[in-house]
């Protein structure tokens, strides 16, 4: 039987300001736990909590972003629920009146077209604290510092179809909630997290079927392998005669499967009631005008700007926009005179293995834009063949030096001169007949151990351009006696 995959996604972005929601307590990561919680986040007696403005300011800043309805009146509401990192009972959120009413984000399919995906709301809500169950065996810990800072909920329309449509669209969330400043995305601390809604329906037919909810993703590899996963399970149970019961569930990475953690809860189950230590917050045009007059150039627009004015490919445009420090470094790149398709190159390339391999951001990369200009200069000029500039990269890294300096000092200029490469390949030639042979007997490949030994005999500094049209000169056409 043929189904219809139906994915809606619920992303939560923690807002970066410096205080919580609620209280004047460090909005802050990594710190002795349960040392930032304070007696608002504690739900100690007689407490009250008092609405953070910045991160009203940075919810309108996203709904102004996409183009969504900013609301006049928002309404903060108690969604009671009982759970150890809850210690008041209930969590602050919004349900009736989100500050953030439907938009749209347009988003770069799998398959290289673009579409717009609808944004029901995106409201303002409290974290709870966090649940550590590695720290003591037998025991549950409990961690109360991330209790309180503020998030954005937003909430997609169920117009996803694929586990790489969901990983798609959260990629272009990522990117515009980064390039917005409202949230650093960094989904390995819990920064962006996403909670999938998967179902499946007969092909064709108007009825959705019982979804099941994907809790706690933090990483794009999760999301796709969970809902590849989950699509597959509720495959099977439909197709055996069974029914998709509306749960819960969580990823279990090491076992590559969701599993059950509780009956899918509906918003009657958590009585949600308006808060009534707060009450309803009245926005107006100005506040609207001032979000929308704080927006960046956006990812998009961004994508087409590259595009169209350095001729860089979908790809790599779509790489280096989709990340505000990564368009950064790429423009002041160009500032300092480098070629945008070099830079790009190099960003995509050297510089994101170098990374990845650090587990480090492109802010903390210790090479300046204006040092990797100067390298790539030396490039362009012939200084510098590819390979020796790789070389040259390196050594800048563990250094901290200028790519002159390098080239300089450890004699890494590559050999441009016509004479002394002709000498060299006599010379290579002249030591290998058996190859020569091979090659004038219509074997063409035996032309890459040429290269090989000239390049061996060089240090690895000849222009491979000039090497090879040297060599092919000197030896003719395969086959050629």
């Amino acid at each position: 039987m043929n189904w219809d995959v139906v994915i809606g996604l619920e992303v939560h972005a923690q807002l970066q300001t410096q205080s919580k929601l609620f209280s004047s307590a460090p909005n802050a990561a990594g710190e002795t736990p349960n040392e930032t919680a304070s007696a608002v986040e504690l739900g100690l007696p007689g407490t009250l909590p008092v609405l953070n403005r910045e991160a009203l300011r940075l919810a309108l800043r996203f709904g102004a972003a996409i183009d969504a309805e900013l609301a006049r009146e928002t309404v903060f509401a108690r969604k009671n629920y009982f759970y150890p990192d809850l210690p008041k009972g209930y969590q602050i959120s919004q349900l009736d009146a989100p500050i953030v009413g439907r938009g749209q984000l347009t988003v770069v399919m799998p398959d290289g077209t673009s579409r717009a995906i609808a944004i029901t709301r995106a409201h303002l809500e409290e974290d709870a604290g966090k649940s550590i169950h590695d720290a003591y065996a037998g025991s549950t810990a409990i961690d109360l510092n991330r209790a309180g800072t503020p998030l954005l909920e937003i909430v997609s329309e169920p117009e996803l179809h694929s586990a790489g449509e969901a990983v798609a669209y959260l990629r272009e969330l990522h990117g515009l909630v980064r390039t917005l400043g409202i949230c650093d995305g960094n989904m390995n601390e819990g920064s962006l997290r996403c909670d999938a809604n998967v179902s499946l329906k007969p092909a064709g037919s108007s009825t959705l079927g019982t979804r099941t909810e994907i809790k706690n993703l933090n990483s794009f590899r999760f999301l796709e392998r969970a809902i590849t996963y989950e699509i597959a399970r509720q495959q099977a149970v439909l197709e055996g005669g069974g029914q998709v019961v509306q749960e819960t569930r969580l990823y279990d990475p090491d076992r590559d499967e969701t599993r059950p953690m509780r009956s899918k809860e509906e918003a009657e189950d958590y009585r949600y009631f308006p808060d009534p230590d707060l009450l309803p917050l009245r926005l107006t045009e100005a506040d609207h005008a001032e979000a929308r007059a704080t927006l960046p150039e956006l990812p998009a627009a961004k994508r087409a700007r590259y595009e169209e004015t350095f001729g860089l490919s979908a790809g790599d445009a779509r790489l280096l926009a989709a990340d505000r420090a990564t368009a950064a470094y790429f423009e002041a790149a160009l500032a300092a005179g480098a070629p945008a398709k070099a830079a790009a190159n190099w960003l995509t390339g050297e510089i994101a293995a170098y990374l990845n391999r650090e587990s480090i951001s492109l802010e903390a990369f210790p090479l300046a834009p204006e040092a990797l200009a100067g390298l790539i200069a030396r490039v362009e000029d012939g200084t510098l063949s590819s390979k020796l500039a790789k070389t040259v990269f390196e050594r800048m890294l563990e250094r901290g030096e200028a790519a002159d300096l390098i080239i300089e000092r450890d004699g890494l200029k590559q050999v441009s001169d016509t004479g002394a490469l002709d000498a060299l390949v006599q010379k290579v030639i002249a030591e290998n007949p058996d190859q020569v042979a091979q090659y004038r007997a219509g074997k063409g490949k035996v032309l890459g151990f040429f290269v090989g030994q000239l390049m061996k005999a060089s240090g690895g500094k000849a222009n491979p351009q000039q090497l090879n049209s040297l060599l092919k000169a000197a030896l003719g056409e395969p086959g050629e006696a």
